[in-house]
């Protein structure tokens, strides 16, 4: 009953209230952190605190082992329908896990000594104890990974809030037994190994794992690049500043990379409601923007409440909280450090919440991203570290760029192809007749075009060619390819290289799935949607708005198909699959005229589909500022090349020349 209940909600309205839920847990788990914090920092003081801190960002960089079985573990698992198939998908994640977790173990013991020295440890006995922690720490992600994707909340809460306090209870009692740094970093390990049995459910009874083996491998691969580049940007500073400066310095600097894990623990319960709820959601329920901007505004109202709090608290704040030392570096008071650090991590938190967005429903390039601007924020720290200020404004401007990088194209996809994800009909758009080749498409493309007056002067020599193809001749595929790229060069270098070529048979009753070529006045007809069926709707009720010349071209069509009998020409697809949405290339005004008649007119026309799974960086397919930028490039090339000189060439070549043309 309560499942179907959240079901009825609205993905907004279920991403709002998992958030209230996770981030009660994260205010909890903040204020037992921040107690940690406190008593370890005036126990140990600035050098002490810098060594404990240091040693738990080395377990949070083994977080990309263990969020990337959480996340991936949380997004196949949410895709299931039945309890048995998430119970199978668990158990194949959580034995990998387990491995993965053991190898992390090993090798952190096996260069204990190295590592150590790296980052002036007092002892290598405190990487041994870390490698406990990374033991339990790895496979704690799927279990965590199993409550996150069946939706469960309040568990998951529930188990970050376990690890908080065992963490600080441990803690406190190690440093009142004066087992000082290696009693709190025990401490950790502790807290790991409760967390992980804490984290425990029934399973359903055995079934086969329904996922199969090459898509956990692409799941797993995405969520490493992801989760690596996200523990580089969140703790390689503390690392490289333990290392470039002295100890009282580097203590602070682990005191103001606490706002940095607090704000980002807030902006990951955002995440993790967000994530399995939009992985499980329908493609239409997904792609309504108020999903994304619930889960954007969530992010910046905690974390400007957080910031603003920061920077108008005093310096004796932190004195008193964490003890002597921590009040300033230097000339920069400590306050300022905080709010800068503060404002770094709220962008970043905006960055990944786009990212993880793309990555609930497809294999996202952005954590590709991501991890390159990572390598740069170690690069730039390595470069700039005079003092902990110039640190932090590196982080800043660095930061600010990867969100601009990654949240520009997500709003351009989002503005300009609302459709992309969306699949109206019941059953396939097309079916599938024959295969046809490249050769015969382009006839078939030329053949639209060639009265135009662009061909004027072509006419008289190659008509024929034209007219009546001969596609097993190589010499006249050729010319027809030299006559196509007079106008479509840049077009045609779009298309992916393999695209499969078919001819098809439309389905009317799923014409929804059929988009017009996004451009001129289509765009302006469109109005965003761009679905075959409400074009033509709008060209019945908006007719008044348009352009006469395409008006007037599109009645012209109409009356061919009342007047003429046989085909009335051929429309050119382009897609993924046959079952995915699919974009006319060539033909808008000869499909739309045939519908404005009525469907059964699409009898006197003949469709082509080009269908590639690299469609998608197509920009007639998929408009973004990658496709554009490259679709720039091949126009300057058509605008360079000389295509009337190849067809030249090739016409004077003798006759049954077998020369091919390069596009």
């Amino acid at each position: 009953m309560e499942d179907s209940i959240a079901k009825s909600k609205t993905v907004p309205a279920r991403i709002v209230s998992g958030s209230v839920v996770l981030l009660s847990g994260s205010c909890l788990t903040a204020a037992a952190n921040l107690a940690y914090n406190i008593v370890v920092a005036r126990s140990l003081g600035a050098i002490g605190f810098g060594h404990v801190a240091v040693v738990y960002t080395l377990l949070t960089i083994l977080s990309a082992a263990t969020l990337s079985f959480q996340i991936v573990s949380a997004k196949v698992i949410a895709q299931q329908t039945t309890a048995e198939a998430k119970a199978a998908v668990y158990r194949s994640f959580h034995r990998s896990s387990w491995v993965c977790g053991i190898l992390a173990a090993v090798l952190l013991f096996e260069f204990r000594d190295a590592i150590a020295g790296y980052l002036n440890l007092p002892g290598a006995e405190l990487i041994s104890l870390l490698a406990i922690a990374a033991a339990f720490y790895v496979p704690l992600g799927s279990r965590r990974g199993y409550i996150q994707g069946t939706c469960s909340f309040f568990g998951l809460a529930a188990s970050l809030v376990l690890e908080g306090l065992v963490r600080f209870g441990g803690s406190v009692v190690m440093l009142r037994l004066h087992y000082g740094v290696s009693g709190v970093i025990a401490a950790n390990a502790f807290a790991m190994a409760v967390a992980y049995f804490g984290a425990s459910f029934r399973l359903a009874p055995r079934v086969a794992n329904p996922v199969s083996f090459s898509r956990s491998v692409r799941e797993m691969t995405q969520a490493a690049v992801y989760f690596s580049g996200q523990v580089l940007i969140n703790n390689c500073d503390v690392v490289l500043v333990k290392h470039f400066f002295p100890g009282p310095a580097a203590g602070l600097f682990a005191a103001v990379a606490l706002v940095g894990r607090v704000i980002f623990s807030f902006s990951s319960a955002v995440v993790n409601t967000t994530f399995p709820i939009v992985a499980g959601a329908t493609d239409e329920g997904r792609r309504d923007l108020r999903v994304i901007a619930t889960a954007l505004m969530l992010v910046v109202g905690v974390g400007s409440v957080i910031s603003f709090g920061l920077f108008v608290a005093p310096s004796w704040v932190w004195a008193t909280l964490l003890g002597s030392g921590f009040d300033k570096v230097g000339q920069y008071h400590v306050s300022l450090l905080f709010a800068l650090y503060a404002l770094a991590s709220i962008i970043y938190s905006l960055s990944a919440v786009i990212i993880t967005f793309e990555m609930s429903y497809k294999i996202a390039n952005t954590s590709l991203i991501q991890l390159a601007f990572s390598v740069a924020l170690i690069a730039g720290i390595c470069r700039y570290h005079s003092s902990l200020l110039e640190v932090i404004v590196v982080e800043l401007v660095l930061l600010a760029s990867l969100f601009v990088m990654v949240a520009l194209p997500f709003l351009f996809n989002s503005l300009t192809d609302p459709k992309e994800l969306l699949i109206t009909g019941v059953g396939h758009p097309i079916r599938l007749i024959r295969r046809v080749s490249e050769d015969e498409v382009i006839s078939e493309f030329l053949k639209n075009d060639f009265h135009l007056q662009t061909y004027r002067k072509f006419r008289e020599t190659l008509q024929q060619i034209v007219a009546e193809p001969d596609l097993e001749n190589p010499g006249e595929n050729a010319k027809r390819r030299a006559l196509l790229f007079i106008r479509h060069f840049a077009l045609w270098k779009e298309i992916p290289q393999g695209t499969r070529w078919y001819e098809v048979e439309v389905n009317a009753m799923n014409l929804d799935d059929i988009r017009v070529f996004p451009r001129a006045q289509w765009r302006k007809l469109a109005r965003g949607s761009f679905s075959i069926t409400e074009v033509a709707e709008a060209l019945r009720t908006r007719s008044d708005s348009l352009d006469a010349q395409f008006l007037n071209k599109i009645v012209a069509i109409g009356n061919q198909f009342a007047q003429k009998e046989g085909s009335l020409g051929t429309v050119i697809l382009i897609g993924r699959e046959q079952d995915e949405p699919l974009t006319v290339l060539d033909g808008n005004h000869r499909l739309a005229a045939a519908i404005l008649k009525t469907p059964e007119k699409l009898e006197k026309l003949r469709f082509l589909c080009g269908l590639s799974p690299r469609m998608t960086e197509c920009c007639w397919y998929n408009t973004n500022l990658a496709n554009l930028f490259r679709y720039a490039r091949n126009a300057t090339m058509q605008a360079i090349r000389n295509p009337e000189a190849d067809i030249s060439r090739l016409v004077q070549e003798p006759k049954g020349s077998d020369t091919v043309l390069e596009a």
